[in-house]
């Protein structure tokens, strides 16, 4: 089997080559902001030593990422965990059949006959 799309190219990648990656990644982002380590570390509130275990793709924790991701202005990466759920057409239909086509006049308020 030919792996021929970057989808499948990086499935086949192990672990420690994506993390990799994607700490080449946060140092292209960073040199193209044109920032010194020691200034995002200071922005983003970590040690220098830690950006740069990072780009060199030593594994960080998910609050790092995210203080450097915020650092960067680059929060908007995140938005691929997010799930929005999606309505099937029975389900519109029926929201549907329930609205109010029309108003009705006010009914009376029954007494109670004892």
């Amino acid at each position: 089997m030919e792996l021929t799309s970057y989808k499948q190219i990086r499935s086949a990648m192990a672990d420690p080559v994506i993390v990799k990656e994607i700490g080449g990644s946060l140092r292209r982002m960073r040199l193209k902001k044109n920032i010194s380590q020691e200034k995002l570390a200071r922005i983003a509130g970590v040690d220098r030593t830690t950006i740069s275990r990072m780009e060199s793709g030593r594994a960080a924790t998910l609050l790092t990422l995210v203080q450097v991701l915020r650092a960067l202005d680059k929060l908007d990466i995140l938005d691929v965990f997010r799930e929005e759920s999606q309505i099937s057409p029975l389900q519109v239909l029926k929201i549907q059949e329930r609205q109010r086509l029309k108003a009705s006049p006010k009914r009376k308020p029954v007494k109670n006959k004892k």
